[in-house]
C-alpha cells in the first residue's frame, strides 16, 4: 500500500472510531444474551462508515441472529430516509438523508438458513454523487421492517443501520506567498457579539525560533478589534498564539509541518476557545471588548511594512468561515472537509477552490467576494494604506495528493 492509501485508510479508521464513540447514545444498547436479530456491524454503533470514492459503490448488508436458527428466517429491509431526522433529534447531529435517486437497495429481503446465524447479503448501492452538496454529510438509513419464520425480535439498538457516506475530496488551496500579503476591506460589515472563526492550514516551515510567524487577521476596518493568529511567539515551540480583541492565549498543541489542521476559534460571550481538528485545545475566560465587533477586513499573511518577509509563514490554506454564533464541538467536527454554504449562522465562507485567478467567491451567497487586485497595505509603517494591485499576480493555487480530505 502506498503512502497516499495509508493516509486515506487511517483517516477512515478515525472517522469510524469517532462515530463509534459519539453515535451510540440513545440507541437501546446491544445485548448478545438476548435472543434476537441484528443488522451486522451495528454492535458498537448504529452509524457505520461507507467509503465512496467512485460510483457505483456498494456496501454488502447482512442480518445476524444471536444464535443459530432452527428453520429458515426471512428478514425484510427498506431504506427509510425519515430515520435521519429522528436520529439527529436524539443525538444532536446534522446529517442529511442521501438524495433518493442516488441510492438503490439490491434486494429488500435476506434469508438466514436453518442451522446458521448469518443471512445472505444484499447490496446498498450509491449510484451517483451528482446531487450531493459539498460540506453535507449524507446518511443512508436501512431498517428491518419484518421478520418471518421466528418469534424472536430485532435487538432495539440494531434495527436500523445508518450508513454514513465518507467521500475522499481532492481540493484546491492557496500556497502562501509573501508578495500576496495584503488586506481586503469590504464595503459592508458583519456585526458579531458571539462568533466562530474557522480556517484550514497546512504548515510547511514551522521552526522553533523566537520570532512570530503570522498568517491571518480578521478585523474591524481600523484594526481596533481583531483576530490575529501567529506561531512561535516568544519561543513558544510551534504553538499557536490566538489574539482576539485583547484576549490572548497559546495553544496546547505543538503543531507539525506536513499535515492539515482545522482551526476553530469560538467566542460565546464569556469564554474564548480554540478547537484543533474538532477537539477542544485551549480555553480562557474572555469576551469581545465592548461586547461586539464589526468584521470588515481580511489580512492575508502579515502585510505591515517590511514584516511581509520577516514574519512570513510558509503554508497552504483554504476554508475560511465566519459564523455569528458559538459552534459546538459536534458541529465543528462535522465540517472537517467543508460545510453546507446555506448553513444557518454562516455569514461568510471562502472555500478558495476557484483554482485560478485572484477573485475569491463568498460561497455563503452573502456578498463578501474578494478581488485581490483591489487590496492595500501599510507599506511604509506610517498608517497610510497603499493600493497593492500586484498582490493579485502572486496568488498561487495548488491541488495535489496532499490536498485530500475524507468527509
Amino acid at each position: 500500500m502506498n503512502i497516499k492509501n495509508h493516509i486515506i485508510s487511517a483517516a477512515l479508521l478515525l472517522l469510524m472510531g469517532g462515530s463509534m464513540l459519539t453515535s451510540c447514545k440513545n440507541d437501546g444498547g446491544f445485548d448478545y444474551d438476548h435472543a434476537g436479530f441484528y443488522i451486522s456491524d451495528t454492535e458498537a454503533s448504529p452509524v457505520v462508515t461507507f467509503a465512496v470514492e467512485d460510483t457505483p459503490a456498494s456496501y454488502n448488508l447482512t442480518v445476524q441472529s444471536t444464535k443459530q436458527v432452527d428453520n429458515d428466517v426471512t428478514v425484510s429491509l427498506a431504506i427509510d430516509l425519515a430515520k435521519v431526522e429522528e436520529y439527529n433529534k436524539l443525538n444532536g447531529t446534522s446529517y442529511q438523508p442521501i438524495p433518493q435517486n442516488a441510492v438503490q437497495l439490491e434486494s429488500n429481503q435476506v434469508t438466514i438458513k436453518a442451522g446458521t446465524a448469518m443471512s445472505t447479503s444484499t447490496a446498498v448501492r450509491v449510484v451517483s454523487t451528482e446531487d450531493f452538496t459539498e460540506g453535507v454529510t449524507y446518511v443512508i438509513p436501512v431498517s428491518v421492517t419484518q421478520v418471518s419464520g421466528s418469534n424472536n425480535e430485532v435487538l432495539p439498538g440494531s434495527k436500523t443501520i445508518y450508513l454514513k457516506i465518507s467521500r475522499i475530496i481532492n481540493f484546491f488551496s492557496i500556497q502562501a506567498n509573501s508578495n500576496a500579503s495584503s488586506n481586503f476591506i469590504f464595503d459592508k460589515t458583519i456585526p458579531l457579539s458571539t462568533l466562530t472563526y474557522e480556517m484550514k492550514i497546512y504548515p510547511q516551515k514551522l521552526n522553533r525560533t523566537n520570532y512570530p510567524q503570522r498568517f491571518l487577521a480578521l478585523e474591524q476596518e481600523d484594526e481596533s478589534k481583531s483576530l490575529l493568529l501567529r506561531f512561535n511567539e516568544a519561543n513558544a515551540d510551534n504553538k499557536l498564539q490566538v489574539i482576539l480583541s485583547g484576549n490572548r492565549f497559546l495553544s496546547n498543541t505543538e503543531f507539525e509541518n506536513g499535515q492539515w489542521y482545522l482551526l476553530s476559534i469560538v467566542c460565546d460571550g464569556s469564554n474564548i476557545s480554540l478547537y484543533v481538528n474538532g477537539e477542544l485545545d485551549a480555553s480562557i475566560t474572555g469576551s469581545i471588548e465592548g461586547g461586539s465587533l464589526d468584521f470588515k477586513r481580511y489580512e492575508m499573511g502579515m502585510s505591515w511594512g517590511g514584516y511581509t518577509e520577516r514574519q512570513f509563514f510558509a503554508h497552504r490554506f483554504c476554508e475560511i468561515r465566519i459564523w455569528d454564533y458559538a459552534r459546538s464541538a459536534t458541529e465543528i467536527k462535522g465540517g472537517m472537509c467543508g460545510v453546507d454554504p446555506k448553513s444557518e449562522g454562516l455569514k461568510a465562507y471562502w472555500k478558495f477552490n476557484e483554482g485560478e485567478g485572484h477573485i475569491f467567491k463568498d460561497a455563503s451567497g452573502n456578498g463578501f467576494d474578494m478581488d485581490w487586485s483591489k487590496t492595500s497595505r501599510d507599506i511604509r509603517e506610517n498608517g497610510v494604506m497603499v493600493a497593492t494591485p500586484d498582490a493579485a499576480n502572486a496568488i498561487q493555487w495548488v491541488k495535489d495528493d496532499i490536498n485530500k480530505c475524507v468527509q
